[in-house]
Parts: structure tokens; C-alpha cells; sequence
């Protein structure tokens, strides 16, 4: 049997999920009782976005190689002109023509 379809690895996909949507209902449940948010939590979840995409963005810079740092360079020059789309589009153009060129 593959690992990937083992009772552990479907307990450990049903836990997360349930732990997962257990965490999104929870917040939405606490915020909705607040009449009003206080100013440092406000703060705190202005902070959210930011935060995960450091998360995100972080371990693929110093983990790739070059394609991926010129990419990423490309796809940050590209989000100050452009919104999202074409920012994506930019950098996975740049990696891929990075990658075909240097074999």
C-alpha cells in the first residue's frame, strides 16, 4: 500500500482539516461577539498578510537558485506597476525563460 493512502496519512489529512477549519470558525466566532475590534488587534490582522507572505516568499528565495532569485526580483518590480495577474505572469515567464536558456 502506498504511503500516501495509509489510515495514518488520511487520519493526519482529516486532523489538519478539522483542525484547520476548527481555528478559521473560532477567530470569526470571537470577532463577531466584539462590537467594536480593539485598535492593537486591528493592528495585529493588518499585520496577517504580510506576515504569510514573508512565510511564503522567504524559504523559495534562499532555497532556489538563481532563476528563482531573478524571478522573484522581476515579479517585485512587476507588482509596483501592475496588480497580481501580471505580476505572476511576469515572474513565472521570467523563470521559465531563465530555465530554458541556461539548460
Amino acid at each position: 500500500m502506498s504511503e500516501f493512502a495509509s489510515p495514518y496519512m488520511l487520519i493526519v489529512i482529516l486532523a489538519s482539516a478539522v483542525a484547520t477549519y476548527l481555528t478559521r470558525i473560532g477567530g470569526h466566532l470571537i470577532i463577531g461577539r466584539m462590537k467594536t475590534i480593539p485598535p492593537r488587534l486591528d493592528a495585529a490582522l493588518n499585520a496577517v498578510p504580510a506576515a504569510v507572505l514573508t512565510t511564503l516568499v522567504a524559504p523559495a528565495f534562499y532555497a532556489g537558485g538563481l532563476d528563482v532569485k531573478v524571478a522573484m526580483a522581476a515579479g517585485l518590480i512587476a507588482g509596483l506597476r501592475f496588480s497580481a495577474i501580471p505580476m505572476l505572469i511576469i515572474g513565472w515567464c521570467v523563470v521559465m525563460a531563465m530555465r530554458h536558456f541556461s539548460g
